[in-house]
């Protein structure tokens, strides 16, 4: 039996900082981007938890990422 994973707003985010880190996707990239790496049966609720925080898949990562700190000037 399969099982999803409930995705909260602050989950979401936390995943894109992560991947941002990790060179895998880059902050211009559309939230689209994203569903390379959440699993199929899971995206439907990453797009509805998105959905109801005003965002839309078109937008960009960095939108996700709200408060990003900066290491070195």
């Amino acid at each position: 039996m399969a099982t999803t994973v409930k995705y909260d707003i602050a989950a979401i985010k936390d995943e894109a900082r992560q991947l941002v880190e990790k060179g895998l996707v880059d902050r211009q990239q559309p939230i689209y981007a994203l569903c390379k790496y959440i699993p199929g049966r899971d995206w439907v609720c990453v797009e509805l938890e998105l959905e109801e925080n005003d965002f839309l898949l078109r937008d960009r990562i960095i939108d996700l990422l709200s408060k990003e700190k900066w290491e070195e000037d």
